[in-house]
């Protein structure tokens, strides 16, 4: 059994694993995990924080601000926005403290059309409650600065968090006029979604249609007037892409802040040299370009958690990938990290929701949606 030990930082609630990692490839016995929906305790417009399962409130959003500091150790509060200029986008960032997310809303500031990037459905593994307070938000916002969301884009089939983009779809089609949506990857899920369909008893039918777009590598797209472009940046797992918009790149679980260096690449698919060609794909762009990372875990000594860092910071400070790591510095480096891991928190849960595009399970015949959980047995039989 894996031993989870909370991690506190100025509020934050992530979870860390303290055991050694066991890997994937543990001999497996699948028992099944009854899921339930539950509503929100209290919506974001309601004037109360809503409260999570474990009766901790949720932390209420920071003010606006107009413009992010340029120090890359300076804290980017949650719901904080950047200043556009002709071609750049308004970009908030709101911090999931629990899974330790970044979900970003980016938006056109000439047509008020935006995307969110990399949703997060609350999921609780004791009570086995879905909730939506994390998406709330966003929709809060959303409707708060008068955007039209066009796209929901997410990185990569997420195995640390459920996506909320099939729960958003539906919500923004509801508001937005019957528009919703489209919700869009990188082409090459399907080969993530056969193996871990396979791999959970998925029926091929609740997760082979969900995405409405699968993104060609290097494939341009409109969010209104904004172009936006298709970056692959596998090596975390082999469907992952970026996404870059003016000067700024969303790219998810690659490389994450230069005191926390990269992703884990021990997934199935995954690779650490390919991480580095990745990474230096990144590294090649402008020093002025911003990269907005998909998780953070604050290092004691940094004052919260932080969304971006320049191209420039990267180059100069980054831990695993700064100038002058060569390729086989990195592999051994991020190889050594990985083997000590532990499984994600949510692994099991968020792989089979998020291969299904963020849908639940269809119910059974006794009307429960469920999740199956491996076990590890340890080798034993009885």
């Amino acid at each position: 059994m894996y031993a989870l030990r909370p991690q506190l930082r100025r509020g934050s609630t992530c979870l860390l694993q303290a055991s050694s990692r066991r890997g994937l490839q543990a001999r497996e016995t699948l028992t099944c995990l009854q899921i339930r929906s539950q509503a929100t305790a209290a919506s974001p417009s309601s004037g109360q924080r809503p409260t999570r399962d474990n009766g901790l409130a949720a932390p209420s959003p920071s003010q606006l601000h107009s413009q992010h500091a340029t120090a890359s150790v300076a804290t980017k509060a949650s719901y904080s926005t950047i200043a556009p200029t002709i071609s750049e986008p308004i970009i908030h960032d709101i911090f999931e403290d629990v899974t330790c997310t970044w979900q970003y809303v980016v938006a056109d500031p000439v047509t008020m059309t935006a995307a969110i990037v990399d949703p997060v459905l609350d999921f609780d593994p004791i009570s086995r409650a879905i909730t939506t307070a994390s998406a709330d938000k966003l929709l809060s916002l959303v409707k708060e600065k008068g955007y039209k969301v066009s796209r929901i884009l997410e990185t990569h089939a997420h195995a640390d968090h459920l996506t909320a983009a099939s729960y958003l779809q539906k919500r923004l089609g509801e508001e937005q006029g019957g528009f919703q949506p489209s919700i869009g990857i990188g082409k090459r899920i399907g080969g993530v979604q056969k193996f871990f369909g396979t791999r959970y008893g998925v029926p091929g039918e609740e997760y082979s249609v969900v995405f409405d777009k699968l993104f060609e590598d290097e494939e341009t797209f409109k969010i209104g007037s904004l172009e936006a472009f298709v970056m692959h940046l596998p090596g975390h797992t082999p469907d992952h892409i970026g996404y870059r918009i003016g000067d700024n790149v969303f790219c998810g679980d690659s490389i994450f802040h230069t005191d926390i260096g990269t992703a884990r690449c021990d997934f199935p698919g995954g690779s650490a040299s390919t991480l580095f060609q990745s990474t230096h794909k990144l590294l090649e762009l402008p020093d002025t370009v911003k990269i907005w990372v998909g998780h953070d875990y604050p290092p004691e000594g940094r004052d919260g958690p932080v969304a971006w860092a320049s191209v420039k910071d990267h180059k100069a400070q980054n831990k695993h990938i700064k100038t002058g790591v060569t390729e086989e510095e990195f592999v051994a480096l991020r190889n050594k990290r990985d083997a000590g891991l532990g499984e994600p928190r949510l692994l099991h849960q968020s792989l089979q929701v998020n291969i299904r595009g963020g849908r639940l399970p269809l119910p059974n015949d006794k009307g429960e949606r469920m999740l199956h959980t491996p076990l590890n047995t340890r080798g034993a039989e009885w």
